[in-house]
């Protein structure tokens, strides 16, 4: 799900691949391990399928050359000037394309059963679906955890220890409250389309 994150933030606008590093972490987490080594790759993939494109190179500006009237002064400021500047280096940015804007999207909606963090990424990224999109991938989500409810409700084998038994409850009561919540995004989801149509019908 690399790609997806990658597209959902690029396409809020463009980033270099430190700073687009730095907002992956933000965005999923310290256990995803997002490092340059997985991301660069991930970036030479996208771009080759015209997912991404390059934005803006930012190249080293020139040391403006004064005068000072002295000679040493003169020689000094000369080799400043053309001394490099190491920590300076061409920096490129990206930026996604409506290629891009379409494979995020699908991405987005892949209807798919998502596990945990790929539900939470999906999730971050829900405002760019439309309203019925959001709809749909709440309501696959309620289904999966009402199934997930069901399968764990029909208990644990009688040999089963303590321990066990109290990892089971907890995992159970976990769930209850996912799809708890689960049940009130889709109720503010629902709530908000019936507001934007009444304001629509007396405009």
């Amino acid at each position: 799900m690399l790609e997806l994150a990658v597209l959902g933030l690029l396409s809020e606008q463009p980033l270099h691949g430190y700073e687009l590093k730095k907002r992956l972490s933000e965005t999923l987490g310290p256990l995803w391990g997002i490092s340059f080594g997985s991301l660069y790759p991930a970036l030479r993939r996208l771009e080759r399928s015209g997912a991404i494109e390059a934005a803006e190179a930012a190249d080293e500006s020139p040391i403006a050359f004064v005068a000072t009237g002295s000679l040493k002064g003169d020689l000094a400021a000369a080799r400043i000037r053309r001394r490099p500047r190491a920590s300076l280096r061409t920096r490129k940015a990206y930026r996604v394309t409506a290629a891009g804007e379409q494979l995020f999207v699908e991405l987005l909606t892949d209807q798919t059963a998502d596990d945990e963090r790929t539900f939470a990424l999906k999730l971050s990224f829900c405002r760019h679906l439309s309203t019925a999109d959001r709809l749909a991938f709440l309501e696959r989500r309620r289904a999966q955890l009402t199934q997930r409810l069901a399968k764990s409700r029909r208990g644990p084998d009688r040999n089963t220890d303590h321990y066990t038994r109290s990892l089971l409850e907890h995992r159970n009561q976990s769930t209850q409250h996912d799809l708890a919540w689960i049940e009130e995004l889709i109720a503010q989801e629902r709530d908000a389309t019936l507001h934007d149509r009444s304001e629509g019908a007396t405009a």
